[in-house]
């Protein structure tokens, strides 16, 4: 009966909903409390170099440095622009560029590790570490090296004066418990022997930590302390624990040997507590939680980790049995705040489910308070009877609006946070990729706030079993996003500001003493904003999406902003690629790059158009080769509209059939431009539309509403 009223509603607002409802409301940040200083920070910030990728151990984000202030801001312009792959736009680009003495040290996809004069924007020297691609999210400095990764999951140490390589160190090993680890190596990459190295590499006291990827195939994660003299190892903290460790309990039978629960993004560190807060990401199969009963620990959970020993101290986890993929994986940033005049040392925590757990540093406390909320059920996927919802208030909505980009793509089953799934796609928001995701976040001082992009983008997911393709972005569905600056001493949101763009997928936020913020988005605009209001005081154009953070130096007192310009694979899969690392200072007179075509801002179908006909045959898919439909209905597939991309003049006469070798009921509906409605149609029947107007127009299927299509009119 619920699926039948959700149904229902679905199909008045396909009803009463024009195509003009598609664009994305900007909001107006409003003030929801005032900005205070927060109390003097423990950490030793970035000053005129920045050493770490997120300027700190704390991922404080910020920079002390204030000569570029919203009074000179109209006067900064291109110091220097270097491509570091000699302007190939082959592959993303994903690393925040660090800086020591004057000198940037970044790396590319390519598996290319630079040194870069701050001043000039020439290349010191290049060291390549391999030709596996792979992530590459930053170095780290310490003891005269560089410390980075490949995609051969080698972990290399480079002279920092030369280039030189020092040491290497082979990681993510059979010994580890790969291949030989006692699962099934034919179904999903067991014990992690695929998965790859992942995340910034972090240094401190002696010590690199260095993260993992691959959950989504089943790489048991593992988070590495190496020596950084000489990259043995000094301990491995397992993300799905093996038998006899503590949280083993929480996997059914061996489900926790293929677990997933890897750390993707670096760590914060805090120095006088001796501890390492590492987030790990959900658990594996991602979206079928049948076989793995229990919370699965430590799947979407913070852990803090003695920095020395590797053992665990405490532990938060966020999400209970996860099946949505929020695996609120993220750099956590540690601070020192004051609230109700106690001074409290806090982690700030959270990502995907929009909202953030503020929890003491010492013990894992939260100071806001925790619920466990009793949630929607579904027996099949052995969901958790409870959810956590910590005290404050969410950054962004928790479920899909009628009103913005979440508006849900018809005919789907819909709902908010932790509305379970089966067999049938249902919608969410916030989504996989939605809320902030695994953007940087900044803690600015001087208002004591925090600040985040956040991405509007829902999620359908499904069990994914018999050939089901969860559609993570549901085609023809619209994509954008925001910022959000959000009181840690009340854990409410001060404003947030939709835009165009969603900003959740590496698009991280520096703060300045100089009063404004960095950030750039998809489009390739740098921006600079107030960071007390988030309007905006600067943009440039850097030729590439920006899905890095911007950095800030001083060389011989002159301040410069840095970022790494190269674009992303998601959530948009045209973001314009590059290896643009531009610099900035005031009276620069480097000109922007031009325009690149930005990213569609809807889920487009991307197939190859045909044209030369005009009948849609629905449940078949596609035969490229043949040019004709498949033979065989498919239920399942979200191509399966033939063809799934048509070209067609104005004026054309469409005829949508569902032929008499199909077994179901079909349909193809548009939306959200409402432009046709062939109705249900049987087996044998079929319906007609004259297209009178050009332009794009997205259908679905009412009955199987993954199956999408597409149609162009020119």
């Amino acid at each position: 009966m619920e699926w039948e009223v959700r149904l229902m509603d679905r199909r008045k607002f396909l009803a009463t909903t024009g195509a003009g409802a598609a664009a994305v409301a900007v909001g107006t940040p409003e003030s929801a409390s005032a900005s205070a200083p927060a109390p003097k920070q423990p950490f030793a910030g970035p000053g005129r170099d920045f050493p770490k990728v997120c300027g700190d151990l704390g991922n404080q984000n910020h920079s002390p440095l204030k000569q570029i202030s919203r009074r000179t801001i109209s006067r900064l312009g291109g110091a220097w622009h270097t491509n570091l792959e000699g302007g190939s736009t082959a592959q993303a680009q994903q690393s925040t560029a660090v800086v020591q003495d004057g000198v940037l040290y970044v790396q590319t996809t390519r598996q290319n590790v630079f040194a870069v004069d701050g001043r000039t924007g020439a290349i010191k020297w290049k060291t390549n570490v391999g030709t596996r691609t792979t992530n590459m999210r930053g170095v780290a400095l310490g003891e005269g090296r560089v410390y980075s990764t490949s995609g051969a999951n080698i972990v290399h140490a480079l002279d920092q004066r030369t280039g030189a390589i020092l040491w290497q160190k082979q990681l993510i090993t059979d010994a580890e418990g790969g291949m030989d680890s006692g699962c099934d190596p034919q179904n999903g990459q067991c014990g992690g022997a695929t998965g790859t190295l992942a995340g910034a590499v972090v240094y401190h006291d002696g010590l690199i930590y260095v993260g993992m990827q691959g959950s989504t195939g089943g790489a048991r994660g593992r988070a590495y302390a190496l020596h950084a003299a000489t990259g043995e190892i000094a301990w491995i903290f397992w993300g799905a624990p093996g038998e006899g460790q503590f949280g083993n309990d929480s996997w059914e039978g061996n489900s926790w040997k293929t677990g997933g629960a890897v750390p993707w993004i670096h760590p914060a560190i805090d120095p006088e507590l001796g501890l390492v807060y590492w987030t790990f990401s959900g658990p594996y199969p991602r979206t079928d939680g049948s076989s793995r009963a229990g919370d699965n620990l430590f799947a979407n959970s913070i852990v803090a980790i003695d920095a020395k020993t590797g053992k665990r101290r405490w532990h938060f986890q966020s999400v209970h049995h996860d099946i949505w993929d929020m695996d609120n994986v993220m750099a956590p940033v540690l601070a020192d705040i004051r609230i109700g005049g106690r001074l409290r040392k806090v982690v700030v925590y959270g990502s995907k489910v929009g909202m953030y757990y503020i929890l003491d540093r010492r013990t894992g406390e939260a100071v806001h308070g925790m619920e466990e909320r009793p949630v929607e059920q579904d027996v099949r996927q052995r969901t958790a009877a409870t959810q956590p919802f910590p005290g404050g208030e969410p950054f962004t909505p928790q479920a899909p609006r009628f009103d913005n980009a979440t508006r849900p793509v018809p005919f789907y089953e819909f709902g908010g946070l932790y509305t379970p799934h089966w067999d049938r796609p249902t919608i969410i928001f916030p989504g996989a990729g939605g809320g902030a995701d695994w953007a940087h976040l900044s803690f600015n001082p001087f208002t004591g706030w925090i600040y985040v992009g956040y991405g509007l983008i829902n999620s359908g997911f499904s069990n994914a079993r018999e050939g089901r393709v969860n559609t993570s972005r549901p085609l023809g569905e619209f994509f954008a996003g925001g910022i959000a600056a959000v009181d840690p001493r009340t854990n409410t949101p001060v404003w947030t500001k939709d835009g165009e763009w969603s900003l959740a997928h590496g698009n991280g936020i520096l703060t300045t003493a100089g009063r404004v913020m960095f950030q750039g988005g998809p489009d390739g605009l740098l921006h600079a904003m107030n960071d007390e209001t988030g309007e905006t005081l600067w943009s440039f154009q850097t030729g590439a999406g920006v899905h890095t953070s911007p950095i800030a130096y001083e060389i011989d007192g002159e301040q410069y902003i840095a970022v790494f310009a190269g674009g992303n694979g998601l959530p948009y899969p045209d973001i314009p690629r590059g290896d643009h690392l531009w610099a900035f200072k005031l009276g620069g007179t480097v000109a922007p790059a031009a325009t690149p075509v930005p990213p569609a801002k809807r889920n487009d179908i991307r197939t190859t158009a045909v044209t030369g006909t005009s009948t849609v045959v629905l449940g078949r898919v596609w035969n490229a080769t043949t040019g004709q439909p498949g033979p065989t209905e498919n239920l399942v597939a979200q191509n399966a509209m033939a063809p799934q991309h048509l070209r067609v003049p104005v004026g054309t006469e469409v005829t949508f059939i569902n032929p008499v070798g199909n077994a179901s009921a079909h349909a193809a509906v548009s939306f959200f431009e409402n432009e046709f409605d062939t109705g249900v149609l049987m087996p044998g029947r079929s319906a007609t539309h004259i297209f009178a107007t050009p332009g794009t127009y997205f259908y679905n299927d009412s009955v199987y509403p993954q199956n999408t299509g597409k149609i162009v009119v020119f």
